[in-house]
C-alpha cells in the first residue's frame, strides 16, 4: 500500500513539473510528501465537519431555510452545506442515470448530487437543468460573472490548484467527465463528490482521490461568491447557462 501511495505521489508531481528533468531533490520531496500524509484518513474532529448527520434531512432542509434569513456571512453558508445537508448524503449510490431528491434513497449522478444538494440548500436553480450541462455551463452557471470562475487546464493544472492560491471555502469543479464540490479547509482540498469509481458519495483527500485526476479544472467560487450567496438569501433565481 505504501508503495501504491508512493508511486500515485511521484506521478502527481510529475505531472506538475515543467519539461525538465527532475532533480534527485525532487523525488526527495515527493518522498516526504507521502510520508506526512496518510490519504485514507480525515480527522473530521480537528477538521470541525460532520461525516454522521443528526435529526432528519427535512429538519435540516428546515434549519438551512430558516438561518439563511440573518446570516450575511459565506461562511454560514459552507457551514449548512457541509454539516448539514451534505452528511445526511454520504454513502448515497451512484449512478449515471441517477437523479433521486432523497439521499440514500434511489441513486444519484454527480452532476445531480451538485445541482440537488444546492437546491435543497436554497439555492434557486433547476436542478434537472444545470446537471444536465457540462461541468464548464455548470461552473458558469454558479459563478454568474466570469470573474468567479477559473479554468485551468495542460500540464500545470495541478501545480496551479497545489499553490493552494484559493481561500477556504466551498467551490464547484468540473474536470474531465466529472464533476463535485472542491471543499478548502485549512488550505487542503477535499473532494466531495459523487464518485463513480466507489459508486458512492463520499468525501476524499483530492490529490489521493483516482476520480479527481483530469486534464482541466473548472472552479467556480459559491461561499466566497457574493452575487450567489445574496440570491441565495434573497431567493433570486439563479438562471442555468446553456451552450450557445
Amino acid at each position: 500500500m505504501r508503495s501504491l501511495l508512493l508511486l500515485i505521489g511521484l506521478s502527481l508531481l510529475i505531472s506538475c513539473q515543467s519539461q525538465e528533468e527532475l532533480k534527485e531533490t525532487d523525488v526527495v520531496e515527493a518522498e516526504v510528501i507521502i510520508d506526512t500524509v496518510d490519504p485514507s484518513i480525515i480527522d473530521s474532529s480537528s477538521l470541525g465537519i460532520v461525516f454522521s448527520p443528526t435529526g432528519t434531512y427535512n429538519s435540516a432542509k428546515l434549519k438551512v431555510r430558516t438561518g439563511k434569513r440573518t446570516t450575511n456571512s459565506g461562511k454560514d453558508f459552507e457551514n449548512y452545506l457541509v454539516n448539514e445537508i451534505i452528511p445526511h448524503w454520504y454513502g448515497t449510490e451512484w449512478d449515471f442515470n441517477g437523479y433521486t431528491a432523497i439521499p440514500n434513497q434511489g441513486v444519484i449522478a454527480c452532476g445531480y448530487f451538485v445541482s440537488t444538494t444546492l437546491l435543497h440548500m436554497g439555492i434557486n436553480v433547476n436542478r434537472y437543468k444545470m446537471a444536465q450541462q457540462a461541468g464548464l455551463y455548470e461552473a458558469q452557471t454558479l459563478a454568474l460573472s466570469e470573474d468567479n470562475y477559473r479554468t485551468i487546464r495542460g500540464i500545470d493544472s495541478l501545480e496551479v490548484i497545489l499553490k493552494r492560491d484559493y481561500v477556504d471555502g466551498i467551490y464547484f469543479v468540473g474536470l474531465d467527465n466529472h464533476v463535485g464540490y472542491l471543499y478548502i479547509k485549512d488550505q487542503i482540498p477535499y473532494f466531495i463528490h459523487s464518485n463513480y469509481i466507489e459508486d458512492k458519495v463520499m468525501i476524499e483527500k483530492a490529490f489521493y482521490a483516482p476520480a479527481f485526476e483530469s486534464g482541466i479544472y473548472v472552479m467556480a467560487e459559491i461561499s466566497t461568491n457574493e452575487e450567489l450567496m445574496e440570491r441565495w438569501r434573497s431567493g433570486k433565481t439563479v438562471p442555468v447557462v446553456l451552450p450557445k
